[in-house]
């Protein structure tokens, strides 16, 4: 499980750098980084990446935008089938959440490091 070879985007850009209202750490070491991450209704998460692939697990959901770093919608979790409790993603590129929900995004996050 490796970053992406192609991985360019500045150290500032991670989720916790660049948006630490939004995620915090609870654990790191040379294999794992584990994110609490909570997003209040109607909060927008500022541009930031994630590195690696990681396992991410909904405390609670809420529906969500999700946009690329130039504002076009990538994801738009009210057009796409139910998202399960647990899901595998890929590095994320940099990109801003929008809860437009009316409930508070919790995720807990395991990301895998090579």
């Amino acid at each position: 499980m490796e970053k992406s070879n192609n991985w360019s985007w500045p150290d500032e850009l991670d989720a916790v750098i660049a948006a630490p209202k939004h995620h915090k750490l609870i654990l790191e070491n040379d294999r794992v980084r584990v994110l609490d991450t909570r997003i209040p209704a109607g909060d927008i998460v500022p541009v930031h990446t994630h590195r690696w692939p990681g396992v991410y697990y909904s405390v609670q959901f809420s529906h969500f935008i999700r946009r690329d770093r130039d504002g076009k919608i990538t994801f738009d979790s009210r057009t796409a089938p139910p998202i399960p409790p647990g899901a595998y993603l890929e590095f994320l590129p940099p990109h801003s959440v929008e809860n437009v929900g009316d409930q508070e995004i919790h995720l807990i996050s395991v990301e895998l490091k090579p």
